[in-house]
């Protein structure tokens, strides 16, 4: 099979979450992995909330292919239908070719290819897991609870890294290290209810909260340079021609200069909190002034950046207003001086050539931060080719995704390379 055909049949297997549907795809992959006869099992943690688990090899070394198989729901101005797994023009079409099915693809190519090639003296793990798109509750969340010792491994390899970009002369590549943490805030205002008619005698709980979120929206947060992002940014500068020592005096600055304006928004949320008022709930009835009111606040916070830190920053627009927590989770790193990660960094040196490499954080959550939770050093990679427009670089949790099949290969080749440098053969 080749592996275009591959990820085709995975995208038009719908496994939209909620509510998922990944058993389904497990199946697939179940079927395809007995046919090369590769030791496989599918694990459910509900019914439909299927997680995929396939082995090679034996010995002391481990390596964990890790990747999802549920994707995001779709809207209805799409170019082209979203779950039609189209190849076209050298390309995939469909929700899930960047996030994260094209990743699973690469990954069950790269074992089957191992598989048939490749005599390992290590473990290999390819898990395909469910549920990511909504927190992981179903997938590695349920596994690290009870199925442990079905993910642990030396190292794994996951998404995350960021698309490659022209720099300069340079071309650059940005494997994933760490994300920011994710905290999830639920806002509540109360008010007095009173006929539509008469908003005199009411207290309109709707209108606090649009005061609330106004104040949000002009929310300027604190510059804070980690020393992940201090290097990153200050490797673009300098590719850039922009050789000024990168601090938090000046940083802002920099990237107000950088050419590629994408790029320059997503060095932005690295280098502070950011907090988006995403979804308001509030009244029962055109005609009935609403009591109550409740907003949902996305927060993204970088290292030393807890739930005080949070509520003190936004103090002047949040206040003394009930509040509550309803998904915290820490950000999580993998350092960048073992040897997991060099030989990580040779293995993309050996595949992409004369390329430059600079590691990066992600600005979202993947089920990495699960895994480096147990111990297990975990780096993300995008692994494509510069056949990148705008929207492709905005088709994650966008419309119109799509990925060209010199990037699938690209991605299972290092993978292939990954586990013959690690395991042996």
């Amino acid at each position: 099979m080749e592996i275009e055909s591959l990820l085709s049949n995975l995208i038009q297997i719908k496994s939209v979450s909620p509510p998922g549907g990944e058993t389904e795809v497990a199946k697939y992959l179940k079927n395809l992995f007995d046919e090369y006869q590769i030791p496989n099992e599918i694990i459910e943690s509900s019914p439909g909330r299927g997680s995929f688990f396939a082995y090679l090899g034996e010995g002391e070394r481990s390596l964990l292919y890790a990747s999802h198989i549920d994707v995001v729901p779709v809207s209805d101005d799409w170019r082209f239908a979203p779950f039609s797994g189209e190849i076209k023009d050298g390309f995939v079409y469909g929700r899930g070719t960047l996030d994260c099915k094209g990743l699973a693809a690469a990954e069950a190519y790269a074992m089957i290819q191992l598989a048939s090639n490749a005599k390992l003296n290590g473990r290999l793990i390819f898990a395909a897991t469910a549920d990511e798109e909504t927190g992981s509750k179903f997938g590695v969340e349920y596994l690290v609870e009870n199925h442990k010792d079905k993910l642990m491994a030396d190292f794994a390899v996951n998404e995350g890294g960021r698309e490659p970009l022209k720099i300069g002369d340079k071309t650059c590549h940005f494997p994933q290290i760490g994300e920011k943490g994710v905290c999830w805030m639920k806002l509540k205002t109360k008010g007095v209810s009173a006929h539509g008619s008469l908003p005199m005698f009411g207290d309109n709980a709707v209108t606090k909260m649009a005061e609330v979120i106004k104040k949000l929206s002009e929310y300027q947060p604190k510059t804070t340079l980690i020393p992940e992002v201090r290097q990153l940014v200050q490797g673009v500068a300098e590719l850039e021609g922009l050789s000024t020592d990168i601090n938090e005096e000046n940083v802002d600055q920099i990237l107000h200069k950088l050419k590629d304006r994408l790029f320059a928004g997503y060095l932005t949320a690295c280098t502070r909190m950011t907090a988006s008022p995403n979804v308001v709930h509030g009244g029962v009835k055109t005609n009935i002034i609403p009591d109550s009111c409740e907003a949902e606040i996305d927060i993204r916070v970088l290292p030393g950046q807890d739930e005080k830190y949070i509520v003190d920053q936004l103090s002047s627009a949040i206040g003394n207003m009930e509040r509550e927590i309803i998904q915290y989770h820490a950000p999580t790193f993998s350092t960048t001086s073992s040897k997991y990660y060099q030989l990580f960094l040779d293995t993309m040196k050996e595949s992409l050539g004369d390329v430059v490499i600079l590691p990066c954080i992600s600005t979202g959550a993947t089920d990495s931060r699960f895994l480096r939770e147990i111990g297990i050093p975990c780096y993300g990679i995008s692994m494509m080719t510069l056949y990148l427009d705008d929207e492709m670089r905005q088709a994650v949790h966008g419309k119109n995704e799509r990925l060209d099949i010199d990037s699938l290969k690209l991605k299972s080749d290092f993978l292939v390379r990954l586990a013959r440098r690690y395991l042996g053969d």
